[in-house]
């Protein structure tokens, strides 16, 4: 099948990639030269795991193709799929400007019949409006639906390749649109039907639904983790309880500094804003976004502790700066949130991470220190912060931590050092919801 695919960011490039997997003729189209000529030139502007070798294997087998011509790209193509941003506005709600022009130019370059698919997280309503613009401009022949992608940064690839669900939003007599996104999803199907067929408002909703509710358990851990810092008792073990009740599972039950992301932040405030359009108060919601900004600050305020409420002058270092791991992606990671906050103090900061130093180095400049080992950024430390739980980070030489910092302070927002004992090797140690 002939596939475009429009925007080549992040789910743009994992899904034309896919599709091209299964054997499909895909371009991925973008205005931003300088993307385009970097994917052209063998590499990608994001870091994601498995991605680079699918896509250097079926650009060579001729599948995979992009390019600056958009309207070039679509004109003879099957189906359109539409994976431009939608950032956040100053008022919570998603700036659709760009899927606005997407649809416009499909009305006007495409020349066969075609369905065009909305990938970008959009607003219930979307669907609609794409549908106005296209009848206005008289293209009868574009069929529009929504397909909410649920691709986790880290594990991006094999989320697309083995989906736990698709969900399709598509007018229930649109056999046209149906026949093709069947076929085109058929070879990510074959040991069951994972297509959830549904009205484009719900499939709108669906993708704003689950990962609002998947915050929302991390915010109400997040509280339980504070609860358990008074009371004596551990969030690790407490996790583990819960989350053996088959009802809840173990997933996202993990006490941190804070969800960040691409996804959690903005869905759950565009949820929050949809919901107050139409009169309904998501007080679960609005509750989850008003954990997780106090919850940005956890590290700050138990550095502060640890010095006395005086971080002026005191070196801070910080293995994480990615929102997890992975990933390069620093959007809304609460690493950024604390190393602002320590320049405000008046604190220096080191900070290392495998693969977003370059995005870390773009942000602060000349502001912090971004060295290319972790180690290097515990020398003359006064505390070490672990922010984003890499592998490399998850069992370092203490010894070696030790003898390089100025006081041997860690703190751990992961979690992922609690059970080595470091307050008996001579650490003040610190987690998030366990006692030191």
């Amino acid at each position: 099948m002939k596939v475009c695919v429009i925007g080549a960011g992040y789910v743009g490039l994992v899904t034309g990639t896919g599709f091209a997997e299964t054997g499909n003729d895909v371009v991925c189209a973008d205005l931003d030269a300088a993307k385009i000529a970097q994917l052209e030139a063998g590499e990608t502007p994001i870091f994601e795991p498995g991605l680079l070798p699918m896509i250097e294997r079926n650009a060579q087998a001729g599948r995979l193709r992009f390019t600056t011509d958009v309207e070039g790209a679509l004109a003879d193509a099957e189906i359109i799929f539409v994976a431009v941003g939608t950032p956040q506005r100053s008022d919570g709600a998603a700036n659709l400007s760009a899927v606005d022009a997407v649809a416009e130019t499909v009305a006007k370059a495409s020349k066969r019949e075609c369905v065009l698919v909305l990938k970008s997280t959009v607003p219930v309503g979307a669907n609609a409006r794409v549908r106005k613009i296209i009848a206005s401009a008289g293209a009868d022949k574009i069929h529009v639906v929504s397909n909410p992608e649920f691709l986790k940064e880290g594990d991006a690839v094999n989320d697309f390749m083995r989906p736990d669900r698709i969900v399709i939003g598509c007018e229930p007599d649109d056999d046209f649109a149906r026949e093709l996104m069947r076929r085109l999803y058929h070879p990510l199907s074959l040991s069951h039907d994972k297509i959830v067929w549904m009205e484009p408002a719900s499939a709108e909703l669906t993708k704003y639904v689950a990962n609002t509710m998947l915050a929302m358990r991390i915010s109400f851990m997040n509280e339980i983790a504070a609860l358990c810092e008074q009371v004596g008792a551990d969030v690790n073990d407490v996790r583990v309880g819960v989350g053996l009740d088959n009802r809840i599972g173990p997933k996202f039950l993990y006490a941190g500094p804070g969800y960040g992301g691409s996804c959690f932040p903005k869905d759950v405030q565009a949820l929050i804003h949809v919901a107050r359009e139409y009169g309904v108060p998501l007080e679960l919601a609005l509750a989850t976004d008003n954990v997780n900004q106090r919850q940005k600050g956890v590290m700050l305020r138990k550095l502060k502790q640890c010095f006395e409420g005086d971080l002026r002058g005191k070196k801070i270092a910080i293995w994480g700066i990615a929102f997890k791991p992975r990933t390069d992606d620093v959007r809304e990671s609460p690493a950024l949130t604390l190393i602002d906050s320590l320049l405000a103090e008046g604190a220096q900061v080191s900070a290392h991470d495998p693969e977003a130093r370059a995005h870390a180095r773009a942000r602060f400049g000349d502001s912090i220190e971004i060295p290319d080992r972790p180690y290097d950024a515990v020398s003359d430390a006064d505390a070490l912060v672990l922010v984003t739980e890499w592998r490399e980070y998850q069992n370092p030489d203490f010894e070696r931590i030790k003898a390089a910092m100025r006081t041997p302070v860690l703190l751990d927002a992961r979690n992922i050092w609690s059970s080595y004992g470091l307050s008996g090797q001579g650490f003040t140690y610190r987690g998030i919801g366990v006692q030191g």
